[in-house]
């Protein structure tokens, strides 16, 4: 026997196979996961894209994913937080697919993470948690990414407690993006 959803109307108990009560005056509460909070389009042969208001006191803890686009060529992408430009620690470990070879890089007082993501003429790949950005404490940062020949996984700290409420995505290399979208979200407190 199947099982019947039901919703407390207020009054009653409601079947939601039968009936869909009015829900416009009702909030739903989250308890963990993931809400959308914005995004924004990459343009046409930019040098680096700048999300502003991506982080507040709303939450504590952020996904940045990138979704499509392309590159101009191959090269990593850096991220920095607000106007930042120093203090960024991170390290990479990646892999080559065709053959294993391990790859190694840091970042050492930049002014940006270093290898946040990856980007070529056939795709852009960055997908971040960012811990931190808007309490004044330092911020930490993990992320993944894949290339069309290495994945690899990288961390990292912003070793001041600035509160930041923007970031800023750029190509190493002079290479530039064109297209896709970025979309930020914040993790539930739960």
């Amino acid at each position: 026997m199947a099982k019947v959803a039901k919703i407390w109307d207020g009054t009653a108990w409601v079947d939601l196979a039968t009936s869909v009560p009015d829900l416009s005056n009702y909030q739903l509460k989250s308890e963990g996961g993931l809400t959308f909070v914005k995004k924004q389009t990459i343009g046409t042969a930019v040098s680096s894209v700048t999300v502003t208001d991506a982080f507040s006191a709303t939450y504590d803890n952020y996904k940045i994913m990138v979704s499509s686009g392309v590159g101009s060529g191959t090269n990593y992408l850096t991220l920095s937080l607000g106007a930042a430009n120093s203090l960024y620690y991170s390290a990479l470990t990646s892999a080559l697919y065709s053959n294993a070879t391990v790859l190694t890089a840091n970042t050492n007082n930049g002014a940006a993470f270093g290898q946040a993501g990856w980007t070529s003429p056939g795709m852009i790949s960055l997908s971040v948690d960012v811990i931190n950005p808007f309490l004044s404490k330092n911020t930490l940062i993990s992320g993944n990414f894949a290339g069309t020949s290495v994945g690899g996984s990288m961390g990292g700290i912003q070793d001041s407690t600035t509160s930041f409420t923007a970031f800023t995505i750029t190509p190493a290399g002079g290479v530039t993006l064109t297209g896709g979208t970025i979309y930020v979200y914040g993790y539930n407190k739960g």
